[in-house]
């Protein structure tokens, strides 16, 4: 694994960026899989910069992304396909068409997770961006989900909640379960471009770089990648 510490949130953010280019300047129509919450949002917005700025094309960039809470759709401002087209999507030249995210209000949530799954067989991630939760999680799962899982309906843990919950009006509006792409679907990526920011993140990191591999820390499956970068400014890489 490649550890790179940033001075800052904006220096990693920018970092970030330079490792994402260098895929999308590549590779035209490659598949880059995207995060949701506050840690990516640095890079979506230097994303944005660069397109306007130089004229970087997305279109015919397709993408995957990790989650989607199970319940909510595009109607809803909280949901992360909302999120995705607020914070990146409509600011690019992308086709919307391009984009796959899991559909929140399935009726039939286990034939979803087969589709997804079906996709994801589809297109290998070139990229795949991911943050950590401060209780060792990647996308959403949660610690004690198998190495070998793929997408799948997972009950929201109580510290993931809390976490989320500072973008809800309040604790009881966020969703208690959700969509995610299992830890095989994030692995099978060619590369994988981790960020933390934040004294609250430096156990999960120190988990991630130092710990053992191990279910109770998910993200610590990221040592065995061949390919990855984590990006961490000093507060979260005190423990390292």
């Amino acid at each position: 694994m490649k550890v790179i510490i940033a001075k800052d949130y904006d220096e990693m953010s920018k970092k970030a960026f330079e490792v994402m280019k260098s895929v999308v300047s590549a590779n035209k129509s490659a598949v880059i899989g995207l995060a949701t919450g506050s840690t990516p949002i640095g890079l979506y917005k230097e994303m944005i910069k660069d397109h306007k700025e130089n004229g970087t094309s997305y279109k015919e960039i397709k993408t995957v992304n990790l989650d989607e809470y199970a319940g909510l759709d595009y109607s809803s401002d909280q949901s992360y396909v909302y999120f995705m087209r607020d914070n990146l999507f409509d600011h690019i030249d992308i086709d919307l068409k391009n984009t796959n995210i899991e559909n929140g209000k399935a009726k039939d949530r286990q034939a979803e997770c087969e589709r997804y799954n079906a996709l994801l067989e589809k297109m290998q991630q070139d990229i795949q961006v991911l943050g950590i939760g401060s209780n060792g999680h990647i996308a959403f799962n949660e610690p004690g989900t198998p190495f070998g899982s793929v997408t799948h309906i997972v009950d929201l843990t109580e510290s993931t909640i809390k976490d989320n919950s500072r973008l809800f009006k309040s604790i009881d509006e966020v969703p208690r379960q959700a969509f995610t792409m299992g830890l095989k679907n994030i692995m099978n990526a060619k590369k994988i471009l981790i960020l933390a920011n934040g004294a609250n993140k430096a156990k999960a990191v120190y988990g991630l770089v130092k710990g053992e591999v191990t279910e109770g820390v998910p993200a610590s499956v990221l040592q065995l990648h061949p390919d990855c970068t984590l990006i961490v400014d000093e507060a979260a890489a005190s423990l390292i």
